[in-house]
């Protein structure tokens, strides 16, 4: 495998450090409230007041559907373009989520945003495009990496993509795993593991036993069972999706965990993946490269201080190593690592 690092042009360099930065202060303040919110059993409009305050009002709306190409492809989607009204007074996750994307997805795809309240009349990528997972096109997959769920219904030629919030450091979510839904629940309790009522109590904030279902539930309103451990569940807030934020769990925007509850049957295949890098050589010949930034593995990465290295895989290597291919094409989309399929060839 072949190995890429920080040997990256200063500006780029710093982009994603400030993309990293936000990101993981986003993170803590969703931690932050989320924890508060769990302790303190707020209500709704209270909750949804605090959410105001961090990232704005979040908009919804539906799945986002692919249909599956049936030469071979694995290329699908558009991207889009769009133009942020010139009073603009919503922060970027309110276009995230109108556009099925979560933050981590939409810093990728627009360095230098401002994540708060993007300026009025600038453009914003929407990275609808992208590359399918390079596995069975079977149930459910979850690509840490890029913060993406792929629901692959059966008999119907279609996948849908959902944007995810995924595991803190130190309490990854699952990769390189394949399990199934073992069941569904409208209105999960949650009860809190050993490990984080001893953590919890440690900061002067002990939990309760059981945190009662309804919309105070960090859980959120459905969930799918998954092994023992784990679950995709909701949340009792509009924000988090695209970052690091849970105990592991799969979290997804409240309409998005709906929708699976309501279509994805209980005994469903399910596998996690960590595919920052995906590539594919299309059925005219044409070559892609998708590269999302890593997933941070130490403290000094999850904190902005160090660039997470690349690593590209042989079946990534067996398309970037073609004759045809623009080699400084492949460096530059590692570069910038915007999530975004470029065109190598």
């Amino acid at each position: 495998m072949i190995s890429y690092t920080s040997d990256l042009p200063v500006q780029r360099n710093a982009h994603i450090m400030r993309s990293h930065l936000l990101s993981q202060s986003l993170t803590k303040a969703c931690v932050a409230l989320i924890s508060h919110t769990t302790l303190k059993t707020m209500k709704l409009s209270t909750l949804l007041a605090a959410a105001f305050a961090i990232v704005g009002f979040c908009n919804t709306a539906s799945a986002v559907t692919y249909p599956l190409p049936t030469d071979g492809s694995r290329l699908v989607g558009q991207n889009q373009v769009i133009t942020i009204p010139d009073d603009n007074k919503q922060p970027l996750e309110y276009f995230a989520a109108k556009y099925q994307m979560g933050l981590s997805n939409m810093l990728e795809a627009n360095p230098g945003v401002d994540t708060y309240l993007p300026k009025g009349g600038s453009v914003l990528n929407i990275p609808q495009q992208l590359i399918l997972p390079d596995t069975v096109h079977e149930g459910i997959i979850i690509n840490s990496a890029e913060m993406r769920l792929y629901y692959y219904p059966k008999g119907t030629n279609t996948v849908i993509v959902l944007p995810i919030g995924i595991g803190q450091l130190g309490k990854d979510t699952p990769i390189n795993w394949t399990t199934k839904v073992e069941r569904k629940k409208a209105g999960p309790t949650w009860t809190p593991t050993a490990k984080m009522h001893a953590e919890y109590a440690a900061a002067g904030n002990p939990l309760p036993a059981v945190v009662p279902a309804g919309p105070d539930n960090p859980m959120g309103l459905y969930a799918l069972y998954i092994g023992r451990l784990y679950a995709i569940h909701g949340t009792n807030a509009n924000f988090g999706i695209g970052l690091r934020v849970s105990h592991g769990c799969v979290r997804l925007r409240n309409d998005d965990i709906k929708f699976l509850f309501e279509n994805v049957p209980v005994g469903t295949r399910v596998q996690f993946i960590d595919e920052p890098v995906k590539a594919t050589t299309e059925p005219d010949g044409s070559r892609y490269i998708e590269v999302h930034n890593p997933l941070s593995t130490t403290e000094a990465q999850f904190q902005g201080g160090e660039i997470v290295p690349i690593t590209l895989t042989q079946p990534v290597q067996a398309v970037t190593s073609q004759s045809d291919v623009d080699q400084n094409v492949v460096e530059q989309a590692i570069q910038n690592r915007s999530g975004m399929p470029v065109r190598l060839n």
